[in-house]
């Protein structure tokens, strides 16, 4: 069984991986740096010796690099049981406010990644007739929120992909879930000083995503909203 993670090596990626690791799943995962994905891979070998690891240096903003990764897995496994769409990126700054680029910059991450490397692998998908696509959205894909203006459309954007996978791909036996979460405790929120508890465990997002797949073949989760339990930050 093999699993693909993009943003892999930290948050909820990392977490998702982590949590396929210890259920014997041999693990695919991508991210920028190199040295966090080779401490990540040494850590999920430390989870299970016996699983097979590929960690690859991707640029998601870079259609090439993306459909490399897609080949270098097809070539390895010859297919894939669970793809998360997981890599993305997060800049503040207002409409009128913010620098030139920002939109570009975050859909070409956030949604032209998951779609370039959705469409790579999704003929052998098919072909199985059988697997699991996992997109992380968030709750900034169903509300909007200030000083976030572009990230609010690139997730918007992502949700909007992942709806029209589940259309499309529901009478081929493939399943798609759009998980979305609030405030859960990666990158995006380093620094910030807040109660305990305040704020999710990646480990509670990767926990509800295995849920979600080992349901039967006979139900999907469509979508997951998880949020703080005392609500948005």
């Amino acid at each position: 069984m093999l699993i693909v993670i993009t943003g892999g090596t930290k948050g909820i990626g990392k977490a998702i991986a982590e949590k396929f690791a210890n259920e014997d799943f041999d693990i695919a995962i991508c991210a920028r740096t190199t040295a966090d994905l080779k401490a990540t891979k040494k850590e999920l070998l430390t989870i299970n010796s016996l699983n097979e690891i590929l960690a690859e240096k991707v640029d998601m903003q870079s259609k090439k690099q993306v459909e490399n990764f897609a080949k270098k897995i097809l070539d390895k496994w010859g297919g894939v049981d669970v793809l998360v769409n997981n890599a993305a990126t997060f800049l503040q700054g207002s409409l009128l406010e913010e620098p030139d680029g920002f939109l570009e910059n975050m859909m070409a991450t956030n949604v032209y990644g998951s779609y370039y490397l959705t469409r790579k692998l999704l003929p052998t998908l098919i072909n199985q007739k059988k697997g699991h696509i996992f997109n992380i959205c968030s709750v900034a894909s169903q509300k909007a929120y200030p000083n976030c203006s572009s990230y609010v459309i690139s997730k918007f954007a992502l949700l909007g992909f992942s709806k029209v996978l589940r259309h499309e791909l529901m009478d081929k036996h493939i399943k798609v879930t759009s998980v979305i979460p609030g405030a859960t405790l990666t990158n995006a929120w380093a620094g910030v000083e807040l109660p305990a508890g305040r704020i999710m465990p990646p480990e509670d997002v990767a926990n509800t995503i295995w849920s979600a797949y080992n349901m039967s073949a006979s139900s999907t989760i469509e979508e997951i909203v998880m949020r703080p339990q005392l609500g948005d930050l």
